[in-house]
């Protein structure tokens, strides 16, 4: 694995940093910004026998067990699987919101163990570290007060504010900032990704959130062309075209789209949809104030429950007929 472009400068300044690196680093930034990827490479180089320039080796024993996934001292921690019953053994696996506090208890188990090498670093990667619960961020903070010898946590966070205070204040926070667009857009180019000024801004400037709905993205032109007839919005069809991309999504389509139209309201120009002015500016003229405040604040609510399986097709619908509403 590598680092992105765009993450350049902020290695050189960690590996410049690395006899002075702290116990705990918490990288943070928009989801999208390929930190676990980074935090990843960060963890192999530091666990690599003979790193090269900073950088993992990739041959030695320590970068094989790694690039297997079995190295002895390294603990990756994210939601894990749900456990499928047995009387349910078709039942398809979910993965979990949260991170334990079974998962911090078994990992203080492991720190208290001697590492495989004595003289040797271990590293606890926890990815998002947001969605510990209180339990977990409580068992973690007690370990990080207390680091035991040769161990650095590295943290990432896509929304570093939900973390205890007192868990940020026990890391060295490194900000993983949206790229240059001039730099995001190459990169998108040299995956072959056509568009690539669009999608950027349709993902908000996250590189990697624009690169993964690329296959979607040329589908979406035709719920673009539903959701511009305003109240002539033919609901049902709309629903079952934003459900092909899943509930979580079609309801941030939904809101990208409800933030254009209220951005082309002030006369400003558009940020996710740039070459659907035209469009958006046709509806504002039809547009009733209040009730896209009160449409926005619905899509909110509906994104809490999107996850759910109940209905979504319905409920989809119900959300589109609010749609057509703040239309004259």
């Amino acid at each position: 694995m590598n680092i992105y472009p765009w993450q350049q400068s902020i290695w050189q300044r960690i590996i410049s940093q690395k006899e002075r690196m702290s116990h705990a680093l918490l990288l943070h930034g928009r989801a999208g910004m390929g930190k676990l990827d980074f935090a990843m490479h960060l963890s192999q180089s530091l666990l690599c026998i003979s790193p090269i320039d900073g950088h993992a080796c990739n041959v030695c024993a320590s970068c094989t067990w790694f690039k297997e996934g079995g190295h002895p001292d390294f603990k990756y921690i994210t939601p894990e699987e749900a456990d499928t019953s047995e009387d349910a053994p078709k039942k398809k696996a979910t993965k979990k919101t949260q991170i334990s506090v079974e998962q911090i208890r078994q990992l203080i188990q492991l720190l208290s163990l001697t590492n495989h090498s004595a003289t040797a670093l271990r590293v606890v990667l926890i990815h998002p570290a947001e969605v510990m619960n209180m339990a977990s961020a409580n068992a973690l903070l007690k370990v990080l007060e207390e680091p035991p010898n040769n161990t650095m946590f590295i943290l990432v966070s896509h929304q570093v504010h939900r973390l205890l205070p007192t868990i940020m204040s026990r890391c060295q926070a490194i900000a993983m900032p949206i790229p240059e667009r001039n730099a995001a857009v190459a990169w998108l180019q040299s995956q072959d990704v056509t568009s690539a000024d669009d999608l950027l801004d349709y993902a908000g400037g996250a590189p990697l959130t624009a690169l993964q709905s690329s296959n979607d993205f040329s589908a979406q032109a035709t719920v673009y062309q539903h959701l511009s007839r305003g109240n002539k919005l033919d609901t049902a069809v709309c629903a079952n075209l934003l459900l092909e991309h899943g509930m979580e999504a079609a309801i941030n389509l939904l809101q990208k789209w409800i933030f254009d139209l209220q951005l082309c309201v002030h006369d400003l120009p558009s940020h996710y949809h740039m070459p659907l002015a035209k469009p958006l500016q046709a509806l504002v003229k039809s547009v009733n104030l209040n009730g896209m405040l009160d449409f926005q604040r619905q899509l909110v609510q509906a994104k809490k429950t999107a996850s759910h399986p109940l209905s979504q097709e319905l409920q989809l619908e119900t959300i589109l007929l609010q749609y057509k509403k703040i239309f004259g």
